[in-house]
């Protein structure tokens, strides 16, 4: 618990375990309406589901309209694209499933690796529009959950709320004004932490490499210029305004410099690498343990 005395609602939304701190009691209808912005999200953006939007996309090329929230998503994301050199995409989600990441979470390489399609060849995303020239599995998670976190940050708002703490399975989201202090998991050992921070106002999102990991070598965060689990990084984390470019941050950091990001984002962060070593930013509150 963030602050003594606040009451914690908990649930499972979108495959993960969320917790929502407020100094007061939320009320069934409040409730109610968190869990309405955590269903409309799931059934647009799940691949998992096969209900889903996304899940329509994967069975056929079409013309996709989606929640109007996937504007700025998708900007992100382009931005991304861009600046990683295609390295960072929203077309993973077919090569996670061949690495065996899949709806039925078999966890069963199909073979080796495979990149995904290239955005230019197969996707158009202009605004809440998806247009596409073949069946894509789209995989927006790396930024998706934070981008949760800031819908249901804004719902908390409309009902009144000015302070409370969410966490989305580590990805945090304080209103503030009272700091918290967060442990910074030991990428190897999740009994132990590497250092702290304090959390203010804003986002603190985390990616590690051991956080979702099977078979020999394999894990979530691939490299979409050849499907490749990355082996250089092993764990981030970085503090922004807004938890979903928090989020895609985390993981862009895998495969593009912190220093580059810092050119086209106002985020602080922290880089660990397999072989021990750590990068961060001059702005990251931290403290590290030596």
């Amino acid at each position: 618990m963030p602050h003594p005395g606040w009451a914690a609602f908990t649930f499972d939304g979108i495959g993960t375990r969320w917790e929502i701190c407020t100094p007061v009691q939320l009320t069934d209808v409040q409730q109610n309406r968190l869990l309405a912005v955590v269903e409309d999200y799931d059934s647009a953006w799940s691949r998992f589901r096969p209900d889903s939007l996304v899940a329509s996309a994967a069975r056929e090329s079409g013309r996709f309209e989606m929640p109007e929230n996937a504007a700025e998503l998708g900007r992100l994301y382009q931005d991304l694209y861009r600046i990683s050199g295609g390295a960072m995409t929203p077309l993973i989600g077919g090569s996670l499933e061949h690495l065996g990441y899949d709806a039925g979470y078999s966890l069963r390489p199909k073979g080796s690796p495979v990149a995904p399609p290239r955005w230019e060849d197969v996707l158009q995303w202009d605004g809440s529009i998806l247009s596409t020239s073949a069946p894509v599995v789209l995989d927006v998670g790396a930024a998706g959950k934070g981008q949760l976190v800031d819908l249901l940050s804004t719902e908390l708002l409309a009902q009144g709320f000015t302070e409370y703490f969410l966490d989305a399975s580590g990805d945090l989201f304080n209103s503030g004004p009272n700091p918290v202090s967060i442990g910074l998991e030991h990428p190897y050992d999740p009994e132990r932490a590497i250092g702290t921070i304090n959390l203010g106002a804003g986002a603190l999102c985390a990616s590690a490499s051991n956080r979702r990991t099977w078979g020999d070598g394999l894990h979530h965060v691939l490299d979409g210029l050849t499907g490749v689990p990355v082996q250089t990084t092993v764990a981030t984390w970085t503090v922004a305004s807004s938890a979903m470019v928090a989020d895609a941050l985390a993981t862009a950091l895998f495969l593009v410099p912190g220093d580059r990001l810092e050119e086209n984002f106002d985020f602080s962060w922290l880089t660990v690498f397999s072989d021990g070593s750590a990068e961060y930013s001059a702005d990251f509150e931290g403290v590290l343990f030596s």
